[in-house]
């Protein structure tokens, strides 16, 4: 099984170089079409079981192809690993994560409006009105969070079941960014998928909060204020783990994070600024590249032992 670590760095490296693949093949892209097409005939049920249904149907449309996909091509190594790296890299987004965040920086240094636009497609809140500062918040905000939903959480489960299993936490995902809300149309169906995807969520949030804090002293930024305010701040936010890297980084910054009428993180020592935000990136892409080196070391050790 040692070969997961060469499908993991190489789809890692695919991402880097190619980013998303086009959206008529991107598997979540698909994911979301076929929730739009199931989600209004099991909308007429109006329970929490149609919730699992759609779940299980998703899981089952995207898990079973894949799995005589990989058996099939286990016939040759190669080729065993070039398509398996190919369909592990569409279930996590490196390149994506860092772009969406610079292309806001270049918007916020020329054009608020289109600033506000930008982070509109990145987080559920209206910002339309938001100043400079809470768009810059907000920003941060999504790339910090987006470090366990795009990166580490798929990679996590990758390293645990294979490559099914970024795939199957990526459906997960999908599928409570699509449905898991609290509102009277999605309440019942969503309910299982968010709850689905806080459980999966909980290790992945909580070792990303501790490697923002490992990355901080790497950087030289302030660890023990992303420590405190992890332990302070982390379980004021709605979800049960996003909080986690997000007060990571809100202390390792020494920046406040707000979401008006909703949660506060940190302490407003610097202005969120484009220095920050360079510093954000940097903190994000140090994350990563601990997180792959130590889990390798320790899947490398595990695969030695049995």
């Amino acid at each position: 099984m040692m070969e997961l670590l060469f499908i993991i760095m190489l789809a890692v490296l695919l991402d880097l170089w190619l980013g998303e693949v086009p959206a008529s093949i991107h598997p979540v892209v698909l994911m979301g079409r076929l929730t739009d097409f199931l989600k209004p005939p099991l909308l007429r049920y109006q329970n929490k079981f149609s919730g699992i249904v759609l779940t299980f149907i998703i899981l089952v449309i995207f898990l079973i192809p894949f799995y005589f996909i990989l058996e099939f091509l286990e016939f040759n190594l190669i080729i065993y690993i070039l398509i398996s790296s190919f369909i592990l890299s569409t279930t996590f987004a490196i390149k994506a994560l860092l772009d969406s965040t610079r292309q806001f920086m270049e918007y916020l240094d020329q054009d608020l409006e289109q600033a506000r636009h930008s982070v509109s497609q990145l987080v559920s809140r209206d910002t339309s009105n938001l100043s400079r500062e809470e768009l810059a918040s907000a920003a941060l905000e999504s790339l910090t969070e987006n470090i366990t939903d795009s990166v580490i959480a798929p990679l996590f489960y990758t390293f645990i079941f294979g490559v099914l299993g970024g795939m199957a936490y990526r459906v997960i995902n999908t599928l409570d960014a699509m449905v898991g809300y609290k509102d009277p149309l999605n309440k019942d169906i969503g309910w299982f998928p968010a709850k689905l995807d806080d459980v999966a969520n909980y290790l992945p949030a909580r070792i990303t909060g501790l490697l923002i804090v490992v990355s901080a002293v790497f950087m030289g930024l302030n660890w023990r204020a992303s420590y405190d305010t992890i332990r302070r701040d982390a379980r004021k936010t709605p979800s049960p783990n996003s909080g986690y890297p997000m007060a990571a980084a809100a202390g390792a910054l020494g920046v406040q994070l707000e979401k008006k009428q909703t949660y506060i993180l940190g302490d407003k020592i610097n202005l969120i600024n484009r220095e920050v935000l360079e510093q954000a990136l940097s903190l994000t892409q140090i994350t990563v590249i601990f997180f792959l080196i130590i889990s390798s070391i320790i899947y490398t050790c595990i695969m030695l032992l049995i």
